[in-house]
């Protein structure tokens, strides 16, 4: 059946018409540029669809030991605003902006927030700086405020949606925090010991009153020596530790080494600095603190 071709022309024009808009609506978005995974999921809850947000550190990797490559230079200059944690997490973010010659806006997720130290008597030369302050979700919430406050200022016209997007995701961070503490509170505390790949749970444990034990320190890059792993094998021995837990984006293999010589068994993979891939169990922060809490709870039971 021929279209009558003042009907074809009508039908061109309106496709043409809804291209140009799809296309000036995607240009309209306001480009993020987040450092991990986490940090990137936080942006998007707090900018909705008026933010177009990419990440350096994608689902699965490890920003411990990320190098930039070229490609990222030229993704930062295309940004309008780069998001990082701080507290030392990510050393190769400041080279990467100096090095790009971004001139943009940044923020820092974790400004305000009292940094944990590791202290040197665990095995270090020197204090450092504990930066996995998200596995805290009372300080996701300082996160989500600086984020909401930089887009604000960004994008005056829109900064009453970023503030309204950050006070409704508190909220859901406090429900997921008063959850989290009743189902803590109903394991003795000396079962509330658990073994992971590095020390990534600090805030966590100080916050629910978990204790953590690492072969690694704060970061995947530090190999802990054989007299170290020794000494947490007869640890895990003397307390009778079962609640032994890799990392979904560190090597395995320390860690089974570990649990084979101590006689425990490896539980399900943790998310600790990446969220999970999309359609896996932490593709989202809430998402990747509730699988966290339900295997370390799991874990422990069978202490």
């Amino acid at each position: 059946m021929k279209i009558p071709l003042r009907k074809l022309i009508t039908q061109l024009a309106a496709l043409a018409l809804f291209a140009v808009a799809a296309t000036s609506h995607a240009a309209d978005k306001l480009p993020v540029l987040a450092s991990f995974s986490i940090l990137g999921d936080l942006v998007r809850v707090v900018g909705g669809d008026r933010v177009s947000v990419t990440t350096l550190v994608g689902p699965d990797e490890d920003a411990h030991v990320f190098e930039p490559k070229p490609q990222d230079a030229k993704n930062i200059l295309q940004t309008r605003l780069l998001v990082t944690n701080g507290l030392d997490f990510e050393p190769w973010a400041q080279k990467l902006v100096q090095s790009a010659g971004y001139k943009g806006r940044s923020v820092v997720a974790s400004q305000g927030v009292k940094p944990r130290t590791l202290p040197a008597e665990k095995g270090h030369s020197h204090a450092e700086t504990d930066p996995h302050a998200w596995q805290d979700p009372t300080l996701v919430m300082v996160y989500v405020r600086n984020i909401a406050a930089a887009l604000g200022q960004l994008d005056p016209a829109n900064a009453s949606s970023y503030q309204a997007n950050s006070e409704a995701y508190v909220k859901e961070l406090q429900a997921l925090d008063a959850w989290a503490k009743e189902q803590f509170a109903a394991i003795p505390s000396a079962k509330r010991k658990v073994i992971t790949s590095h020390d990534a749970f600090g805030y966590f444990g100080a916050h629910y009153q978990v204790g953590f034990l690492a072969p690694q320190g704060l970061s995947t890059e530090a190999e802990p020596s054989a007299k170290e792993v020794a000494l947490l094998i007869r640890q895990i021995r003397r307390e009778k530790i079962r609640a032994v837990f890799v990392e979904n984006m560190s090597n395995p293999k320390l860690l089974a080494q570990l649990s084979k010589d101590a006689g425990v068994t490896v539980g399900p993979e943790l998310y600790v600095d990446a969220l999970s891939a999309q359609g896996g169990p932490a593709d989202t922060y809430l998402r990747l603190m509730r699988h966290n809490v339900t295997q370390l709870l799991s874990g422990m039971q069978q202490n």
